[in-house]
């Protein structure tokens, strides 16, 4: 897979390990910042200026009080097994509610995404509460000659996790052309979707989607608490039938197996998106979505579209171990 080029920006690995590692030495080791410089080798002054920063990021809370050794232990791990580029895996929060876990693991996804988006990029993104999160952690500056392109259709009612709405804020902070995929999550057939894309001015999302070079999706599970059933996306009857057909993954409102094949239902057919194995090439692809009950769908979402980096939590990054043999 394609390593991801960030030309004068550190790796996220560089620059978040030296912060971390200033903080650790400050607020658990009880050092000096004169000691902490001499320890890492920088200035006091640099010292001073990653502890503000850590703060300013919340990580001296989410990362230092629940303990970094295990965090990076857990990455390492999961590079090693799944041959990814690159794991960032944050500690799991106390509590193990949606937004708590969109919270945690938004947060880093904000963070990665500061630090790895440059000038001329084509990002294409997907929806979700973590998607929405992480604009709490983003803090990129302005980019030249940027797009930002929506990879599924929207809702007619305006909710916090609208796709189109993250795709629009996110666009915004980078000052980059915005392409909204301005179209209905799921339509009423086939034809309805052929010609909203050949007739309605869509072909451009999915033309610009041929050639992204950066690709940023979350998933979700498929259960009495997953998003496209608490957002109404589907009925009761719908999640029934999903699950009957083997569906364990929502990834981008497709609907796979554990495996991370297409399930047998009308819904995948109708659903107004960008197809996952045009998604697949992508020269980088980012997943991000935590929580243990979400492992088997994380671990589909990659099979189907490959992962170059990964962003998720302590729970889910054991739950993926557990499931690749030794």
């Amino acid at each position: 897979m394609a390593k991801l080029r960030r030309a004068t920006h550190p790796t996220y690995s560089e620059a978040a390990s030296l912060r971390l590692r200033a903080a650790w030495l400050y607020y658990n080791q009880g050092l000096t910042q004169k000691d902490v410089a001499e320890r890492l080798g920088i200035s006091r002054s640099t010292v001073i200026r990653l502890l503000d920063e850590a703060l300013k990021r919340a990580e001296v809370q989410i990362w230092i009080s629940d303990g970094i050794g295990d965090c990076v232990e857990l990455a390492t791990r999961l590079e090693q097994v799944f041959g990814l580029d690159e794991a960032v895996v944050v500690p799991s929060p106390v509590t193990t509610d949606a937004d708590a876990l969109a919270k945690a693991v938004g947060l880093a996804l904000g963070e990665f995404l500061s630090e790895v988006i440059t000038d001329n990029q084509t990002i294409g993104v997907g929806w979700g509460r973590t998607m929405t999160a992480s604009l709490a952690g983003f803090r990129a500056n302005r980019r030249e000659n940027c797009k930002v392109v929506s990879l599924l259709g929207g809702n007619v009612a305006v909710r916090q996790i609208n796709p189109i709405d993250y795709t629009w804020r996110l666009a915004s902070q980078l000052d980059a052309e915005c392409y909204m995929f301005l179209a209905p999550l799921l339509v009423d057939s086939i034809a309805t979707k052929k010609a909203l894309i050949e007739k309605c001015g869509l072909k451009s999302i999915y033309d610009l989607a041929e050639n992204l070079d950066l690709a940023v999706v979350s998933c979700g599970d498929i259960g009495p608490h997953s998003t496209s059933l608490s957002e109404g996306f589907i009925s009761h009857e719908s999640l029934e039938q999903l699950i009957d057909a083997g569906c364990v993954c929502d990834t981008m409102f497709n609907f796979l197996d554990a495996e991370g094949r297409s399930v047998d239902h009308e819904i995948n057919e109708r659903v107004m998106s960008v197809d996952l194995d045009t998604l697949r090439k992508a020269k980088h692809i980012v997943i991000a979505s935590g929580g243990a009950h979400r492992a088997k769908a994380i671990r589909a979402t990659m099979k189907r579209i490959g992962c170059h980096t990964l962003i998720t939590d302590e729970a889910a990054a054991r739950e993926m171990l557990k499931m690749e043999p030794a």
